[in-house]
């Protein structure tokens, strides 16, 4: 079960209606936990994705529900499994339909390249002087460092009504509002335990405000939905998370490790959000990355209250 998020509302009626509209943006939103239909606002276009042979009958009840409910679902019917390599040849196909439709060359990447531009400069810094550019946090709590430009520090520091962890992501997530959606973009391991923890938060999020939500693995999310974070409408709330990495390898040739190279992308990616006007704010988790995240659901819990 896929959703997309746009800035407006609903692609579904208008195209039945046959009326062309130019649209801010799409924001495809997957894995992301369904919900029952007072959990979501009107900035949503629901696609059912449904093997016909092997139904699961859960997910047809709230499919229905959400259409009975007035949200716009696509349905899509399945006869096998291998019907998913036609799915991806018609998504790929409707997305140069849509960047034709808003105005776009949906086969480039500038802001893509821009973070790699960013990249390419710390990584030439790191071998000329042994080490990336130093930081300096904005605040340190329960472990985690937060990261942020000046234009975010300041709205940060004016919002937050208590000086913890849980106060700064009070103050940051309160800047989600109707039709913005929030994106995790976590530069750790790809693993089972993580992403359920990255779902966990994400689902809390979407509890409270009905927004969107969305989770990108870095560095591996720069080259799908991250020209859309940074290129696309300004609807984005952005929490990344780094951590240090336990155990690290050289590159053959290079004075950096690969270590040095995903904490370069991080902060390409990072630089070049804050250079768009994103609201983002950056955790560090160290190495422990389950104490990190489980630190990180407490404190969002909290703020969400």
């Amino acid at each position: 079960m896929s959703t997309v998020a746009s800035a407006r509302n609903p692609l579904l009626e208008l195209l039945a209606q046959g009326q062309s509209v130019w649209y801010d943006g799409v924001i495809p939103v997957d894995r992301e936990p369904l919900g029952a239909p007072d959990r979501y606002g009107d900035d949503r276009l629901f696609v059912h994705l449904r093997l016909d042979s092997s139904p699961d009958a859960g997910q047809d009840v709230a499919v229905d529900a959400l259409e009975a409910a007035g949200q716009p679902v696509v349905r899509i019917g399945l006869d096998d499994v291998y019907d998913v390599g036609g799915e991806l040849f018609r998504w790929e196909f409707a997305t140069a339909v849509a960047g034709a439709v808003i105005g776009i060359n949906p086969f480039d990447q500038p802001d893509v390249e821009a973070s790699k531009v960013v990249t390419r400069e710390l990584t030439a810094g790191y071998e000329q002087h042994g080490k990336l550019a130093d930081e300096q946090p904005l605040a340190t709590f329960d472990g985690v460092a937060l990261y942020a430009d000046e234009r975010n520090a300041s709205e940060l520091a004016t919002a937050a009504t208590e000086h913890t962890l849980a106060g700064m992501l009070k103050a940051h997530l309160a800047r989600i509002g109707p039709g913005d959606y929030a994106a995790l973009l976590a530069y750790i391991e790809m693993t089972p335990d993580h992403e359920r923890a990255l779902t966990a938060i994400r689902a809390q999020i979407t509890e409270c405000t009905r927004a969107a939500t969305c989770v990108g693995f870095g560095p591996r999310f720069l080259h799908s939905t991250g020209q859309a974070y940074k290129g696309g409408p300004n609807s984005g709330v952005f929490l990344q998370i780094t951590r240090d990495d336990a155990h690290d390898l050289p590159v053959p040739g290079r004075k950096y490790t690969f270590g040095v190279v995903k904490a370069a992308q991080a902060r390409g990616d990072f630089q070049v959000l804050n250079e768009r006007g994103r609201r983002a704010l950056r955790m560090h988790i160290g190495s422990d990355v389950a104490a990190g995240l489980n630190t990180i659901s407490a404190a969002v819990r909290e703020a969400l209250g």
